[in-house]
């Protein structure tokens, strides 16, 4: 478990730009369970969340169609919501940072750490707008 002093600035910039932070198992229950687009921002504390999947999700939000909801997750300090948000992503190994989109609660586009490690925030925008266009 990482302190929330460390972690609470990396939680703010997505809140910052209107993600809800989910805490529990029933949270990621209840915003999963929504009608409509639900982005799950699986954050971490590693340079590729700082660099480029915090930037790039946030920048993708300036695209012309967008998820209904916006969540994260912090992998590594909210246990039992990462778990639980994985859970939906299956059959994607646990990863972080990493970025799902869901339609109606199922699982439609996925970005792992290996699609976002060594890419820039405009890729990852680029790549989540294609998302978004697809289906929201």
């Amino acid at each position: 478990m990482y302190p929330e002093e460390l972690v609470k600035p990396m939680r703010d910039q997505l809140i910052d730009a209107g993600f809800e932070a989910l805490y529990t198992a029933e949270d990621v229950d209840n915003a999963l369970a929504k009608e409509g687009t639900t982005l799950v921002m699986v954050n971490s504390v590693c340079g590729c969340a700082a660099g480029t999947a915090r930037p790039g999700a946030i920048a993708s939000l300036g695209a012309n169609k967008t998820p209904t909801n916006l969540t994260t997750v912090f992998a590594g300090v909210e246990k039992e919501s990462t778990a639980k948000a994985r859970e939906y992503m299956i059959p994607f190994p646990p990863s972080s940072p990493a970025i799902a989109l869901f339609k109606d609660g199922n699982l439609v586009h996925m970005l792992e750490r290996h699609h976002i490690e060594g890419r820039s925030a405009e890729a990852i925008a680029q790549n989540l707008a294609a998302a978004y266009d697809e289906f929201c």
